[in-house]
This record gives C-alpha cells, sequence and structure tokens, in this order.
C-alpha cells in the first residue's frame, strides 16, 4: 500500500488540497499500475501509483499527454503532477467522467484524429524513449522512416522475441520482412506526425460526448501507423473511419502497410503476454512475404 502522507505531500507541492484522513478509493482499469480516485477539496484526482522503478514510465506518460494537448486538437486528461515519494511513484491527473462511446464523439475523433496528425516534426522519433505497455519504446530520432521502423520497431521487437524463446519461428521469416521493407514505401514518404501510439478502443472514451484519449506511446510517425492500431483489436466505428477520411484522405497502399503497423503491436503482446499471440503474428509476416 502507497505511503499516501507522502504522496498527498506532493499533490500539495501541485496545489492540490487533500484532507490528511482522506484515502484513495481503488478502482478497475490498472492492468499495468494501480488506479485511484481521490477526492479532494477542490476535484477529484486520478490516480497511478507503483513502484519507484515506474517513475520514468509516469514521466514519459505525463510527458506525451503534455505533447498531445499542445495542438489542442483531442482531449486529453489534464496532467496535474508526478514523481516519487518513497518507494512508490506515482501520476496524478483531474477525474473525468466517461459515458457511453456515442456515434457523434467517434465522429469527433475521426475528425480530431486527423487534426492531431496534422502536428509534425522534421523527423521521425521523439525528445525520448517511453513504452508501449511495459516494453521500453526507442524513439532515436531518425531523418529515415524505413531505418525507424528496421531498427527500433520491428526490428527491436524481432530481438525481444528471440531472447523469449521464439528464434525458431520468427527470426528467419522477420528478417527477410526487414530486408524487403522498403518496398513497401518507395513510392510513399510519410510524413512524421504527432501520434498517440497505442490508440486502441480502451484508450479512448467519451466525456459529455467530446472524445478524450489516454495512455499514450507518443512519438513522430506515420500517421496510418495510429489507424493501424485502431484496427487491431476493435471499438471504434465506421463513422470514425469516415471522418477521418473525410478530414484527410489516406494514401495508396495503406492496406498493405496496415500489416506492418499492426505487426508491431502483435509482435509486443506477445513478448508481453506469451505464446497466445504467435500465430497471428507469423501469420502476418506470411502476408508480409
Amino acid at each position: 500500500m502507497p505511503d499516501w502522507s507522502l504522496i498527498f505531500s506532493g499533490l500539495e507541492n501541485a496545489g492540490v488540497n487533500v484532507d490528511k484522513d482522506s484515502r484513495p478509493s481503488p478502482i478497475g482499469g490498472g492492468d499495468i499500475s494501480a488506479a485511484w480516485r481521490l477526492d479532494a477539496s477542490e476535484a477529484a484526482v486520478f490516480l497511478k501509483t507503483g513502484p519507484a522503478s515506474s517513475y520514468e514510465m509516469f514521466a514519459a506518460e505525463a510527458e506525451g499527454l503534455m505533447e498531445l494537448a499542445t495542438p489542442a486538437a483531442i482531449r486529453v486528461p489534464a496532467l496535474i503532477a508526478f514523481g516519487t515519494q518513497g518507494d512508490t511513484s506515482y501520476v496524478a491527473f483531474e477525474w473525468l467522467d466517461f459515458d457511453r462511446q456515442k456515434q457523434d464523439a467517434e465522429q469527433k475523433l475521426g475528425t480530431r484524429l486527423a487534426e492531431l496528425h496534422r502536428t509534425t516534426k522534421k523527423r521521425y522519433g521523439w525528445h525520448r524513449d517511453n513504452t508501449i505497455g511495459l516494453t521500453p519504446q526507442r524513439n532515436d530520432w531518425s531523418d529515415n522512416w524505413v531505418e525507424f521502423l528496421q531498427e527500433q520497431r520491428l526490428g527491436y521487437q524481432l530481438r525481444l522475441a528471440a531472447d523469449n524463446g521464439f528464434a525458431r519461428a520468427l527470426q528467419e521469416p522477420g528478417a527477410r520482412l526487414l530486408n524487403r521493407l522498403p518496398t513497401w514505401f518507395e513510392n510513399y514518404n510519410p510524413v512524421p506526425s504527432l501520434l498517440h501510439g497505442d490508440l486502441w478502443g480502451g484508450n479512448w472514451a467519451s466525456c459529455g460526448g467530446e472524445p478524450v484519449i489516454f495512455d499514450p506511446a507518443v512519438y513522430y510517425g506515420d500517421r496510418e501507423s495510429d489507424l493501424a492500431m485502431t484496427r487491431l483489436f476493435g471499438g471504434f466505428g465506421r463513422t470514425f473511419y469516415e471522418a477521418y477520411e473525410a478530414a484527410w484522405p489516406l494514401e495508396p497502399g495503406h492496406e498493405a502497410r496496415n500489416d506492418i503497423y499492426q505487426l508491431y503491436h502483435v509482435l509486443n503482446h506477445l513478448n508481453l503476454f506469451g505464446s497466445g499471440y504467435l500465430g497471428r503474428a507469423q501469420e502476418l509476416l506470411r502476408k508480409l512475404r
């Protein structure tokens, strides 16, 4: 159990008035970190806590949300504070009451995601590494998108898979894919767009009919990779994709590149959760031969 008195001290330094006798209530949804609701004097606070070693992960999440908030395209939870107190790290955000995901919120999400993606840099990557789930995600700046994919995305996950015992199943087709990767980008050079990075159905919600995104794995890359993640596990309806296409149509060949970007996340799930994702990884590699 966290030492709440120390965490409350950190929150008070950020301007949150907390009753010393308050105790946060545990809430669901904390697959990676413990999640809590704290009823402070002015408003409720959403807290994530973990061991002190979680600090860099929380710091990257906080910085990622600030990056996503800068263009004011899509709402993100407002950051209150993050830090380490004693042997516990924490990050605190405003509490948002989510409602049912309605069609108009999906439509707004599609339009505003396209707007977010119009925030660009000159290079691919980000100023710091972060995590995708619990897996480290490298974001070294690169001028070449294919090289970024080869080294910091697919290559990195394939090396992890080999370390996790899947070398025989994946390394030969994986190596072939890395060598042939430039063929999918001969007539396509994506702009480095600001990406959520982990946009599955559990990382967005509706608040008062307005879309909200959270739990990012931010970097600058091909906008198609965000769209590919939305298609991997569901949670996004037709109105979302129609609204995105109306705002910024995808380029020819995106269907094939979709498999490349989904493979990254499938490999990550294989490395995080085990062999239940091996068949899907092999299927994608066969499609990409």
